[in-house]
């Protein structure tokens, strides 16, 4: 009998989870060293192959810049390597003699990875190295549009690993990408933990299925240009790091923002770089091109050139030269589409009469879309900073720096990683950029250092400071009732 696709997908996830599950037992009994050699073996496999999976999910997807996917490619293979090298994970952690405890490293289990198609090969060998790392078998679920180049990434991975030691199973990924099937891998009731990166919709529809899941939600990171800042420097870095890899990266920034006073030296130095700053029609004519009907991001924009954005929205008059379209807004929410997420080369850019507006504008922006995502301020004064830094719900708060390699660790000393939580009031289980020690659970020996009786001491002890005499004694005895029942 031939099963309908649906149907060979869902059997497909449970013949993986059968065997990502014997692969746990084996993982399980490694030693760190073990876990370790087989880290270090994706991590030199990945980067040898830097080049050609990058360059098969240009061609695969449309989206982005090869050399800029080869770059994030390199950074999930050699970058991360070197910060989880020598992490422990696995085992004993640590040891408190004094306090009579002992942590214990133990895998979470089988792992579910979601994969977008924006950073398809980069987002497997980030995850498939921090679940081998914490001793985890990890099962992808590949987005339709990219299937082959993560389904090669996979297969390079997982030889790797097999041959530094890991058992069969340990890496897999579905061949046959359906809804059905990531809907299963979500809900087996054996799959443990769920890494989801992709669109709103597949981040919520991983919280929603009853496994534990670590998510990550829309950036829609505001960069503020305070009167402190080069303004030319300042925006030399939005721009470096709106059109790395054609704006795809999530924490990349999505609106410039700014007082009037700075206005004149900012967009002259928007135009001395290559933006083009979009006239009142131009603003129309592409702003129908943002969203779409359900108010959700439109994939014809994501990680084009400006030259394509340009010929979908009829927009004749921008120069080959132009890195960036830039549109200046007035509002936030659906009837405002600038405001929202762009994962493309497009800037939405506010002026605003005081900073006191401007910090109102940016809490705004978050909370409409991206909240606890990603910040951006480029300033001299720390006060300021510091201030903003209270204010806005955002994880990472990125100073003088491009958000886009900033919030991943690139340009700062931030861990490096492809998924960045958002915490609880991003709808995330966690405010992290996530690695290895995320997905492990931490199991604790704990030697008793009091007997039952000294409780009752201590609590008479402490009591006698707060309360007057006959109230204590009145304690004491029913203490002393309580000990001889």
């Amino acid at each position: 009998m031939e099963l309908d696709r649906d149907l060979q997908s869902i059997q497909q996830v449970r013949d993986l989870v059968r065997q990502a599950r014997k692969a746990q037992l084996v993982l399980a009994n490694m030693s760190q060293a073990e876990l370790d050699r087989i880290t270090a073996a994706l991590s030199a496999a990945a980067a040898e192959n830097a080049r050609r999976l990058a360059a098969m999910a240009v061609e695969e997807t449309g989206f982005g810049l090869a050399a800029d996917k080869e770059l994030k490619n390199r950074f999930a293979a050699l970058t991360l390597y070197e910060a989880i090298k020598d992490e422990h994970t696995h085992g004993i952690l640590a040891e408190d003699r004094e306090k009579r405890t002992v942590d214990i490293g133990v895998p979470v289990g089988v792992v579910a990875g979601l994969v977008p198609s924006t950073n398809p090969t980069s987002t497997v060998i980030y995850k498939a190295m921090i679940c081998m790392k914490a001793g985890n078998p990890i099962i992808f679920s590949p987005h339709p549009s990219a299937v082959n180049c993560i389904l090669e990434t996979v297969r390079i991975l997982r030889q790797a690993a097999m041959e530094a030691g890991a058992p069969e199973g340990a890496i897999s990924c579905l061949t046959i990408p359906t809804l059905e099937a990531t809907d299963a891998l979500m809900k087996h009731q054996h799959t443990r933990l769920i890494l989801a990166t992709g669109g709103p919709g597949m981040v919520r529809a991983a919280y929603s299925s009853g496994t534990p899941a670590i998510g990550v939600g829309a950036g829609n990171g505001p960069a503020y240009i305070h009167r402190s800042a080069d303004p030319a420097l300042a925006v030399k870095r939005i721009l470096d790091s709106k059109t790395f890899d054609n704006g795809t990266v999530c924490a990349s920034e999505q609106s410039i923002i700014l007082t009037q006073d700075m206005e004149p030296a900012v967009t002259r130095a928007l135009r001395e770089q290559n933006a083009y700053l979009l006239n009142d029609e131009e603003h129309k004519r592409l702003s129908r091109f943002l969203l779409r009907s359900n108010g959700t991001m439109n994939p014809a924009i994501v990680g084009k050139s400006v030259a394509v954005l340009a010929e979908l929205a009829g927009l004749t008059a921008v120069p080959p030269s132009a890195r960036v379209l830039v549109a200046k807004e007035t509002g936030v929410g659906r009837d405002h589409p600038y405001s929202s997420e762009k994962l493309g080369l497009i800037l939405a850019y506010f002026v605003e009469p005081d900073e006191e507006a401007v910090l109102h504008r940016c809490v705004e922006i978050l909370e409409w879309e991206g909240a606890g995502h990603t910040f951006c301020i480029h300033s001299q004064e720390e006060e300021v900073v510091r201030r903003f830094a209270q204010a806005v719900p955002a994880s990472r708060v990125l100073v003088n720096t491009p958000a886009s390699l900033g919030g991943i660790g690139a340009t700062t000393c931030l861990f490096p990683a492809l998924t960045l939580g958002c915490g609880a009031v991003g709808g995330s289980s966690s405010s992290n950029n996530i690695g290895p020690l995320d997905l492990i659970n931490i199991k604790r020996i704990a030697w008793g250092v009091r007997e039952r009786e000294s409780l009752y001491q201590a609590s008479v002890s402490q009591s006698s400071e707060a309360v007057d005499s006959s109230l204590l004694d009145e304690l004491v005895r029913q203490i002393a009732r309580r000990l001889q029942a």
